[in-house]
Formats: structure tokens, sequence, C-alpha cells
């Protein structure tokens, strides 16, 4: 049995039917089931829990094997922030996978996670990796770069797609990388497959970097129309987070990511993933086709 935690989320609705087309038992744990649209799922049993409530999470924990945690709260605030869920949350979980005896665990990390990057949920996602690999549990740690799903999408293109004006920071020109969602799914089911006896560390990016106007232009090709984009000043996404900081630290955190990804070159390339687990990487304009099916 494989517990998926955060399987109503971006990642956990990719990864839990790969699981269960790959013969696996899942236990869905979610804080709202209803939004995770898998109790007529055969071969899934949908539990409500949360990371903020240990004594939910062990009792998850009966007869499982394995723990996927695809769950994050980036954009959380008060009740939900993410020192609560991203820290202490994990935390929890990584107590209750090893006092049940749980064989493997596998951490969604986040590209660039290090001890010193400048927004909080990067340093979080690093001491966590750390607590994971001391809790003696085999597992394997991952890092996407930013879901094409969210960043891309939620963020750039829906505006576009729907011929609504789109706000970037900036000149939206400096090249960043975004995955889909699905691979960094389908990459989790391999590495359960091929790599469960290893400790392993892997970054996963996308086939391109990108920068936003290229993003922009993207949708817009996609939607055959010309896209509406309004520019503004960085110094004006600086002063939004620091003014959002005590209302909303999600909100600010998300201004904060935005104005580093505007003002910070890191490009990343998939080479050293793809030598040890070859497979296809989808292209942001492949993506964003299928979306826009889905939504004509």
């Amino acid at each position: 049995m494989i517990l998926v935690v955060g399987a109503s989320g971006t990642l956990g609705r990719q990864l839990v039917p790969l699981l269960t087309e790959a013969g696996h038992r899942v236990r869905a744990l979610t804080r709202k089931p209803s939004r995770a649209g898998l109790h007529d799922t055969p071969g899934v049993e949908v539990v409500t829990g949360d990371l903020r409530d240990p004594e939910s999470l062990r009792a998850a924990m009966r007869g499982v094997t394995s723990v996927i945690s695809a769950s994050h709260a980036i954009t959380g605030s008060g009740g939900g922030a993410s020192a609560r869920v991203d820290d202490a949350g994990q935390r929890a979980l990584i107590a209750a996978a090893r006092d049940a005896g749980v064989t493997h665990f596998t951490f969604i990390s986040v590209l660039g996670a290090s001890a010193t990057h400048p927004i909080d949920f990067w340093r979080t996602k690093w001491a966590i990796e750390g607590a994971v690999r001391a809790s003696g549990i085999p597992h394997a740690i991952i890092r996407p770069s930013a879901f094409m799903d969210f960043h891309a999408y939620e963020l750039i293109g829906k505006a576009v797609l729907r011929g609504k004006r789109v706000v970037l920071f900036g000149a939206g020109d400096r090249p960043r990388n975004f995955v889909a969602a699905a691979d960094v799914a389908r990459l989790v089911v391999r590495v359960l497959a091929e790599a469960r006896d290893e400790n392993v560390t892997l970054e996963i990016d996308g086939p391109e970097d990108l920068s936003s106007m290229d993003v922009v232009r993207t949708f817009a090709r996609v939607a055959g129309r010309e896209a509406k984009v309004t520019h503004l000043p960085m110094g004006m996404a600086r002063a939004l987070a620091r003014l959002a900081r005590p209302l909303h630290e999600g909100v600010a955190r998300v201004l904060q990511a935005a104005v580093h990804g505007e003002t910070v070159e890191e490009p990343y390339a998939p080479d050293a993933l793809l030598a040890r687990f070859p497979m296809p990487l989808t292209r942001l304009e492949e993506w964003a086709r299928a979306r826009a099916a889905t939504i004509r």
C-alpha cells in the first residue's frame, strides 16, 4: 500500500492514476476528499488527513509500505502557514512513517532548495530533505522546477487563453524552467520501480528554459490571438511583497518568488536525470495545446 499525501494537489492528481496503472494499491490522503475526485477509482482508498494533525497521519499509516509526500503550502497563511505544514507537518509525517515501519519515503522538494536561499519555502524544503535523510528510511528526494501547470498556466497562460490581460513584473525576459507535473509523476513511479533500494536525490526540469514573455507568446500562438500584457516595475513587486507579509504570508511568498524568477538566472538542464531515467519531457507548447483543447 502506498500512501500519497496531497492527493488532491497538482502533483497528487497526476500521481494516483499512474500508481494504480502500475498495479499499486493507493491510499490517498487529503484534507478535502471531495476535491480529490477519487472515491470511485479502483484500487484507491481515500482518507481524510492533515499534516497539522499527527494523529490523522498515524492512522493513515496502517498497512502502508511506501509514502509519497506531494503536499506543500507555499501559498499558505495563518492556520495553514508554511511553517506549520511544510516544516512541522512534514516532520510529523516522517516520524509517523518511521514509527510505522514504512520501507520507502518519497519527498517532493523543489529545485534550488538550499540553506541560504532568499525565500523561506526553499530553505524549509532543504531542512526537510535533511530530516528525511536522518530518518533512516530508504528514500527518494525529487526536486522539480516550477510546475508549468501552475506557474506557466495559472499565473500567465490562463489569462491569455481567455483573452484577458496578463500582468508581469519587469520585462519578463529572464529565462527560467517549467516542468509538467505529469512528467514528475512519471519519474516518481519509475523511481519506485527501479531505484527503491537506493537513497537518491534527483532534479527534474523541463526540456527548455523560457522567459515569462516566452510563456505569453506560447499561449498566444495556441489561442490564435495577440496577448495583452502589462509590465509592472520590479520595485513595485518588492514593495507589494513587503506590504503583503503581515497580511498574507503566502501571497508575499509568491510575489517574492516572482521577483526571484525575474532577477536571478537559474538555467537548468535535464541531462543528468535523463542519463539515469530516459523519458520524454513535455514542452510547454505541447502542454498548452492539450490544455486548451479541454476548455474550448
